[in-house]
């Protein structure tokens, strides 16, 4: 894919997301401990975010109600969704924006490796901000030490 397809927002934007999120869906969320989003989930969780699993085959994560996708998850409980956070290969990932967007999340956050021009086309023509190829963890040790 090619990079000029699509930008992150700046380093100033994404802090602000992560400062202002208080809910993060994590779609791919594994519930082995040895994968990489388990790991990132558990980092969002130690920082105070509400964190929200999506695997289509598992109840619970780290102790969290794990749900089968994002619509399936119950906005009149849990209240909006401020990021999209995503473990899925880059090709698989616009329905997910779509979802994202059908849901109002705020933000839709491809992880370190995933990117898709069409994914972020589909979040920010809706008018959300889409960072891509970013690990969400590192991001915020970087920014908001």
């Amino acid at each position: 894919m090619r990079r000029d397809s699509w930008h992150n927002p700046s380093d100033e934007r994404i802090a602000e997301i992560l400062r202002s999120a208080r809910t993060i869906a994590v779609v791919g969320c594994s519930p082995k401990p040895d994968r990489t989003s388990h790991r990132i989930a558990r980092f969002l969780l130690d920082r105070g975010y509400r964190m929200i699993p999506v695997h289509p085959q598992a109840s619970e994560i780290l102790g969290q109600r794990c749900y089968p996708n994002l619509a399936a998850i119950p906005q009149d409980q849990v209240g909006r969704i401020d990021i999209v956070n995503l473990f899925r290969k880059s090709e698989d990932t616009p329905p997910i924006a779509e979802a994202a967007v059908a849901i109002g999340a705020g933000c839709l956050w491809l992880q370190q490796g995933i990117a898709s021009s069409e994914s972020w086309r589909i979040a920010t023509e809706a008018g959300l901000d889409c960072v891509m190829d970013r690990c969400i963890a590192v991001m915020h040790r970087l920014l908001l030490r």
